[in-house]
């Protein structure tokens, strides 16, 4: 549990916490083979990173092979002028280390290749120039399912990364059969969620489910409490059984709080000013108080997500403004042993000196300021506990069996002498949608 700080804090140079470091868009372990890749922005002037199915804005990453659906990527450069920026993708293996392929074994097409599609913003208060990417394109193809990183980088050098983002390509070569429903165990009943599923593979070969199949569960893309190495509970001809009372538990947190920044001519639910001076638009969000001991009951969410959208113009991708958003989060006395962060997709599920927030002891408040496109946002206060790379959103909102999530399953298998993980099935789940 966190300690409460009764003394002056002294303000210490910003860090990142264990495991994140931003020399090359990897977490360190060691070696090259061990390397693990996330969801990472290494440039400041680099806003509003989205990654998605093209034409579904509020999607996860996934596509099928061969199947001709797309991933889109989308980013704002912020200094406004055109860079030359290129890309390539990393095929990896299920823990997102890199895979131990050549890229000819899993694309068709080129390997590095330039970012073409840019469009100049207009009539915005601050210039930025907004990039594109789909993927596969006419350049590159994907040969092999599996986790994809897709780094895009400038000048050429693929030593200079801007960001890295990860997507899936899924074969779609079993059934999966999921539920999120409330715990069995008492301890956990009116807390959290119990993920049970049952892979079915009567056309796809395994040997032996222990060895050869990877499971890993996510709740709304969140990557720092997935769950990994679950143990099938049975195995019968051509299914897998996974229901395991203890092992498949998600603390179900509370609803997302939300915002909407669409109009900065007109105020929405919990904006409480919006101000506009010499540097631009200012929006004050209304005080936040912990919620963990309060379920709020299902709102309109989007589970974390946003979108980016103006009611003031025409084009939401260059005529949206940026707006120095305000958060602010009540709290009598800091805590000593971690660090408060506003997450979301808004954060890309991760933990950065720019959304970790700032104690006010003339306030009694958390206090924080993100620089966020106009849009419609979802987020919620998490802490950190130094030295952990998993986040507790309880402390600050509570878990509740009420609260809707998504749940997502991926299925991988290796088979004997393969050098690679298959990802063989994805299942979408929700924990109020039977």
């Amino acid at each position: 549990m966190p300690k409460i700080k009764h003394f002056t804090v002294f303000f210490l140079l910003c860090f990142l916490p264990t495991g994140i470091l931003p020399a090359n868009g990897v977490k360190r372990s060691g070696s090259e083979q061990g390397d693990v890749y996330e969801d990472f922005v290494f440039i400041d002037n680099i806003k509003s990173v989205r990654i998605h199915k093209k034409e579904w804005e509020v999607s996860y990453p996934i596509i099928k092979l061969n199947s001709g659906e797309q991933i889109y990527l989308s980013f704002d450069d912020l200094e406004g002028d055109v860079k030359n920026y290129s890309y390539t993708v990393v095929h990896c293996n299920a823990d997102w280390t890199p895979s131990n392929l050549f890229p000819s074994d899993y694309i068709d097409g080129f390997y590095e290749n330039p970012v073409r599609n840019y469009r100049f913003s207009f009539n915005t208060f601050l210039p930025y120039t907004h990039y594109t990417l789909t993927l596969p394109n006419e350049d590159i193809d994907f040969k092999l399912s599996g986790n994809y990183v897709v780094k895009v980088f400038k000048n050429s050098d693929p030593s200079d990364i801007v960001l890295t983002r990860r997507f899936f390509v899924n074969e779609s070569a079993v059934h999966i059969n999921a539920v999120a429903r409330q715990p069995l165990l008492p301890e956990h009943r009116k807390t959290g969620h119990q993920i049970d599923f049952t892979v079915s593979h009567p056309d796809h070969p395994i040997r032996d489910p222990y060895s050869e199949i990877n499971i890993t569960v996510t709740q709304n893309n969140r990557w720092d409490n997935a769950l990994t190495g679950l143990v099938p509970t049975f195995v019968k001809t051509n299914e897998i059984v996974y229901e395991n009372e203890e092992k498949n538990y998600f603390p179900g947190g509370n609803e997302f709080r939300t915002f909407d920044i669409q109009s900065m001519r007109h105020q929405s639910e919990f904006v409480r000013n919006i101000e506009f001076g010499n540097d631009g638009f200012d929006v004050y969000l209304t005080d936040d108080r912990s919620r963990k001991n309060n379920y709020r009951f299902h709102h309109e969410e989007i589970n974390g997500k946003y979108v980016i959208r103006t009611r003031d113009e025409s084009n939401d991708a260059t005529d949206s403004e940026y707006a120095k958003v305000h958060f602010s989060l009540s709290q009598e006395t800091p805590f000593d042993n971690g660090d408060v962060y506003v997450m979301g997709e808004l954060s890309h599920w991760n933990f950065y000196p720019w959304n970790r927030m700032e104690y006010n002891y003339e306030t009694r408040a958390y206090e924080l300021t993100m620089l966020l496109k106009q849009g419609y946002y979802n987020y919620k206060y998490v802490f950190l506990e130094e030295g952990s790379e998993k986040a507790d959103a309880e402390l600050l909102e509570g878990n509740f069996y009420q609260t809707e999530n998504d749940y997502i399953v991926y299925v991988y298998h290796r088979e004997p002498g393969s050098r690679y993980d298959r990802l063989i099935g994805v299942q979408i789940t929700n924990s109020a949608r039977r």
